[in-house]
């Protein structure tokens, strides 16, 4: 079979650019999935030695901002409001890792009170986040 028409011909090319244009978007689509999955509050911490990593995917994450505010992952919450959501969690996972940033400047009595809810709601798994310290 021949084309004889004015000026056509087949091409047996195949046009990948279509197909780099498809691996662009997912490229950038998995970058920006995987640096929105970060959960909690930004807040200075302070540094530590080393310190052994507690995420898991059940981790509840406690922040004390500089302020005194206290979050349980990004939500704001009051002490009560913080007892009150772990007893729910724990009561459906008995035993979930729970992690407590606090900043660098913030109250020392307010993560106490955190502590003290965590304790009274009978968490076992329990781990304040630090910085590593850089050693040159």
């Amino acid at each position: 079979m021949q084309m004889k028409k004015k000026g056509k011909k087949l091409y047996d090319d195949i046009n990948i650019t279509p197909m780099l244009d498809l691996a662009y978007v997912l490229l950038v689509i998995f970058i920006i999935m995987t640096t929105a999955s970060v959960q909690g509050i930004k807040v200075n911490v302070p540094k530590a030695s080393s310190s052994v990593s507690l995420a898991k995917p059940t981790t509840k994450a406690i922040t004390v901002d500089s302020d005194g505010q206290v979050y349980l992952d990004t939500y704001p919450v009051t002490i009560d409001e913080l007892e009150a959501q772990l007893r729910s969690f724990k009561a459906v996972t008995p035993d979930f890792p729970v992690v407590i940033k606090g900043d660098r400047v913030s109250q020392f009595g307010r993560i106490t009170e955190v502590l003290d809810a965590c304790g009274r709601v009978g968490i076992t798994q329990l781990g304040i986040v630090t910085e590593r310290v850089k050693t040159s």
